[in-house]
């Protein structure tokens, strides 16, 4: 078979001349008996992309089809490793079957000199809009080209809805079934096949060589699905703190919401300092050095309890258990921090067969420290526990699980807008029982990726250990399971998962991951060069600080000498 980057250079050749014809399967002479030759395509111009019909046949899933709504050539911008090429950034609609439910909105980018690859980048929260088709992979590296340039066709969706305001914490299209299926994965396919249509016409080269797929968050979820649901499509994943038993998850936070709802139970932005500080006062050291991140959290979550910690040589509880101000914690605010790190245990029957949710990382992490003065501070804080206490009306300064499961609530479970959301008990919910046992079926990911292995595709998954939104956790329970059904080796043989200590959901100021994850999943699927000693390398809690990334179930060690902020001076320690 001819490989395609030769396809396509043979194709140009063919529309240039007769006698390149003869290398591309004709004579190039006058013998009747001979038939015509098949018209050659040939590439488009950007400008003719703009109107361009998609036909449903192209899409492998229901559609009316789809339509291109504008191509423009986006002139070459910037210097460095900051720089973009030149490009023709398309912007299609993907018509639904139901005519009430909302179209799906995506955009391509086609850049001028194709590299043959596509990247589709995931969302995040509830989605409604587009991703950055110009930006990087979830913790991309800063010294290293974005996707587009490094000649990637990349593309994304909005997974099938245009959202408000409120961006990722719009619900209303919740009330959709066909729009509630386009989110819980449908649009994926859709919007990939209508890219690789699109990517056809401009270059008439076919498909991409390789296609890769990049999310975080509902992104990571996102991404696990299409390499479990479609595994032909896709040659390689990254997936960063993936929400992949997405129902799971969102009730595991909703059962937090309620804890942090009762009675002088959220603990504000000073005490949150408090439990931090006690926290790494008692955990930081465990990997051999005290350097403001936790390499060691599985441990810490089993011996720290703030109820008897200590910080400074003070208790941290309150005298009493009363609240008695920001210098300590009240045993309402130890009890639902406490329940933070428990897990949720569902009593009642799940169609995707998920039991539970475990607990999350509170110990250590920033749960919104808003006295920080980085500028990522806002987002760490609006992603967290917000600054608000969780009550009825939610507002949208309380915590985003809050917000998100008070939109989930009203819109895909009770379908009443008018419902109080903080009243339905995530783990006996009664009548709502069966509507959430159904919703797991679209948001709750299977852990079989059998026939995404079996046709050589490679995943690189990663959590941080600080993400109080999507519990690390869970995604070491996936990889259990993974282990579990395909055996060790099997594994190790198309996948790798890493933990990084002190990185929180997608952002941080005490350890802003960064990982050149695209260039080792190039290496490995490209050229068979499975990941080693790959680094992360932090950008906002000390610039330039690194770390190794080490193989789940091992952890970054210090060695007992050597330069503190270098990765080269710790370990993976079992």
């Amino acid at each position: 078979m001819t490989h395609r980057p030769q396809r396509r250079m043979m194709l140009l050749l063919c529309s240039a001349s007769l006698a390149a014809l003869t290398a591309c399967g004709g004579d190039g002479g006058d013998d009747d008996d001979n038939e015509p030759a098949p018209p050659v395509a040939t590439p488009r111009a950007c400008a003719d992309l703009a109107g361009l019909a998609i036909p449903a046949s192209a899409i492998g899933l229901p559609t009316q089809g789809g339509a291109v709504t504008e191509a423009v050539v986006v002139p070459a911008a910037g210097a460095g490793v900051a720089a973009l090429p030149e490009y023709c950034r398309v912007t299609g609609s993907i018509a639904p079957i139901d005519t009430t439910a909302p179209s799906i909105v995506f955009r391509v980018a086609l850049p001028a000199a194709w590299n043959g690859k596509a990247v589709m980048f995931g969302g995040g929260g509830l989605d409604g809009t587009v991703p950055n088709v110009a930006g990087n992979v979830p913790a991309g590296p800063a010294d290293q080209p974005v996707p587009l340039a490094r000649g990637y066709a990349t593309f994304a969706s909005d997974s099938g809805h245009q959202a408000n305001a409120s961006g990722s914490l719009d619900g209303r299209f919740l009330v959709n079934d066909e729009a509630l299926r386009n989110f819980g994965g449908q649009a994926l396919k859709k919007t990939r096949d209508a890219a690789v249509y699109l990517i056809d016409a401009r270059y008439a080269a076919g498909k991409p060589t390789r296609a890769y797929f990049a999310g975080g968050s509902t992104g990571g979820r996102e991404a696990l699905s299409v390499a479990q649901r479609w595994p032909a499509d896709w040659d390689g994943i990254i997936a960063w703190y993936p929400a992949w038993n997405q129902l799971s998850a969102m009730l595991g936070g909703h059962r937090a919401s309620r804890a942090l709802a009762q009675p002088g139970a959220y603990p504000n932005t000073a005490k949150r300092v408090l439990v931090r500080d006690a926290a790494l006062e008692a955990c930081d050291a465990l990997d051999g050095l005290a350097d403001g991140l936790i390499g060691q959290q599985q441990r810490c979550n089993g011996s720290f309890d703030p109820a008897t910690a200590t910080l400074r040589g003070a208790p941290l509880r309150c005298p009493g258990g009363a609240d008695t101000g920001d210098t300590c914690l009240s045993d309402a605010q130890i009890t639902a921090l406490k329940t933070m790190n428990t897990e949720t245990r569902f009593n009642f029957f799940l169609a995707s067969g998920s039991q539970g949710y475990p607990g999350y990382n509170v110990w250590g992490a920033d749960l919104g420290i808003t006295s920080n003065p980085s500028p990522l501070q806002p987002a760490v804080t609006f992603l967290n526990l917000g600054t608000t206490q969780p009550a009825t009306p939610v507002l949208p300064t309380a915590p985003y699980i809050t917000q998100q499961l008070d939109q989930v609530i009203k819109y895909a479970v009770t379908r009443d807008p008018g419902y109080a959301s903080l009243t339905l008990d995530p783990e006996n919910p009664g009548p709502w029982g069966t509507r959430l046992s159904e919703l797991s079926t679209m948001l709750d990911v299977s852990s079989d990726l059998s026939a995404f292995m079996a046709r050589g595709g490679k995943l690189l998954l990663a959590h941080g250990l600080s993400d109080v939104l999507v519990s690390s956790r869970a995604t070491a329970q996936y990889w259990q399971r993974l282990r579990a059904a395909q055996g060790d080796a099997a594994v190790d043989g198309f996948a790798r998962y890493y933990e990084v200590p002190g990185y929180g959901h997608a952002v941080s100021t005490t350890f802003n991951a960064t990982w050149d994850s695209l260039t080792a999943l190039e290496q490995w699927v490209e050229k068979g060069t499975a990941p080693a000693n790959q680094v992360t390398t932090d950008t906002v809690g000390v610039p330039g600080r690194s770390r190794p990334l080490c193989e789940y179930p091992k952890w970054p060690q210090y060695k007992g000498s050597g330069d503190a902020n270098s990765a080269a001076s710790f370990t993976c320690a079992q």
